[in-house]
């Protein structure tokens, strides 16, 4: 079988197990987006609420992030080697997140995968942040990334 015919044809990501680099766990760009791109998730409400449910979904740490009204990137780090099952995570916090959510004409929310990728280092981690900081001023929803209110750090990951 072809391998580039099997790759084209692939309708959900690969995740492959994060490795540990130096005795350090590597740092993961995630994207999660929502069901048919509904444009839900940029609303203060939303913000605090998947904020809140990565505070309780500790096993894995959330640094750099942000929120748009359709998608969400952040960086993780697996914060505890007892779980380190990134998808598992993914479903737990997705779930808390679903559970509260103030609109239930909205669900549902989720798209049923997440795109990751593991980064190399605190250089790639600062590049791609920087890229996507932009996210919004690339959508004409701000002329400053500096003015989107959907993002944030939980933690410092290097």
């Amino acid at each position: 079988m072809n391998d580039n015919k099997t790759l084209k044809s692939r309708k959900t990501p690969v995740h492959f197990v994060p490795l540990k680099r130096h005795n350090k766990p590597s740092i993961i760009f995630l994207t999660v987006c929502s069901k048919n791109k509904k444009k839900i998730f940029a609303r203060n409400e939303i913000h605090k609420l998947i904020v809140h449910s990565w505070s309780k979904a500790n096993f894995w740490a959330v640094g750099k992030y942000i929120i748009m009204p359709d998608h969400i990137h952040l960086f993780c780090v697996n914060a505890d080697s007892k779980h380190p099952d990134l998808k598992s995570w993914v479903k737990y916090w997705k779930s808390l997140v679903s559970n509260n959510w103030p609109s239930p004409e909205e669900q549902p929310i989720w798209q049923n995968n997440f795109w990751d990728r593991q980064l190399r280092n605190n250089e790639h981690y600062e590049r791609k942040w920087l890229y996507i900081r932009n996210n919004p001023v690339n959508h004409g929803l701000v002329e400053n990334p500096d003015n989107w209110l959907f993002q944030g750090q939980l933690e410092v990951l290097f």
